[in-house]
């Protein structure tokens, strides 16, 4: 199977080098790398353009500086490397973050697992992050003899996380490519399950992520969560005991009246369709009767 690798980036002039020297490392070669540079105002594009070099499989796009909106950008600057290539060249497509370390068996593991799995629509290993000081001298090195990585624990390890996204050619098509709004990242997997696609997550597969996911909205916790249940199409029933549970896993009523005020101002025009937002409630009804019993 042959990869298409896609990494959107945006002044991480500190890390994607890091991202760029393992993936060129991994066992398995089949692929092609984009790197989609979305207006760097730091050193991005030149030290990517001094990695690249003469290595053929990869290639850059640099693009002016997009308006910033949690969720949409970074899709919106995939969708444009998309636009640089033939789908039809590719068998696997990914969306990878730009301050992710691979292992070298990455792609090999993942593609071993699209290989003997026809249902396989979208496969991932599981995220760590640092739980002390960056080693640059280990940066490559899954050993971990120190014990200096934790599991991000953001999602289930059940979740194909969004720095670390593949997807099979025809499960993407078949989702309609990715939504870009705030949850783009949870809406994939249930409109990959919507169109009978089985979502893998390799256990003992892990990346090294160099920065916390959603690090700077974490005061804007509970109201993104409320653009995010109004983004997945949750009528107010499903928002309300969603939202209750947030609340009371983190103890705060205060996140609950934040989450449902930023639910009900949302006026916007929905990115899924009425069908796909009938299969989500009836997802989310379920999975909630499930945790119940």
């Amino acid at each position: 199977m042959k990869f298409l690798l896609i990494i959107p980036t945006h002044n991480e002039e500190k890390n994607i080098l890091f991202t760029l020297k393992s993936l060129y490392e991994q066992t398995f070669k089949d692929f092609f790398c984009v790197i989609v540079n979305d207006g760097s105002k730091d050193n991005t594009q030149k030290v990517v353009e001094e990695f690249i070099g003469d290595h053929k499989k990869f290639k850059m796009l640099n693009l002016e500086a997009s308006t910033h909106e949690p969720g949409a950008k970074v899709v919106r600057t995939f969708n444009k490397g998309l636009e640089s290539v033939d789908l039809k060249d590719f068998d696997i497509i990914c969306k990878f973050d730009a301050d992710i370390i691979f292992p070298p068996n990455y792609l090999a593991k993942i593609n071993q697992v699209y290989e003997s799995n026809s249902k396989a629509g979208m496969v991932s290993g599981i995220v760590k992050i640092q739980k002390s000081i960056f080693e640059k001298s280990l940066a490559l090195d899954f050993k971990d003899e120190k014990h200096q990585w934790q599991f991000e624990n953001l999602s289930s390890k059940n979740h194909v996380r969004g720095p670390i996204k593949s997807y099979r050619r025809e499960c993407f098509l078949d989702m309609n490519g990715l939504r870009a709004v705030l949850g783009w990242d949870n809406i994939d997997v249930m409109l990959a399950k919507k169109n009978d696609w089985e979502v893998i997550t390799i256990k003992d597969l892990w990346v090294k992520h160099l920065r916390p996911t959603a690090f700077q909205y974490k005061n804007q916790k509970a109201e993104k969560l409320g653009e995010y249940f109004y983004n997945i199409g949750l009528n107010l029933p499903l928002t309300i005991i969603s939202s209750g549970k947030s609340a009371f896993k983190n103890k705060s009523f205060a996140e609950f009246y934040t989450t449902m005020k930023s639910f009900l101002k949302q006026k916007g025009e929905k990115s899924l369709s009425k069908e796909e937002i009938k299969f989500i409630r009836k997802l989310r009804w379920s999975e909630m009767r499930k945790n119940w019993m």
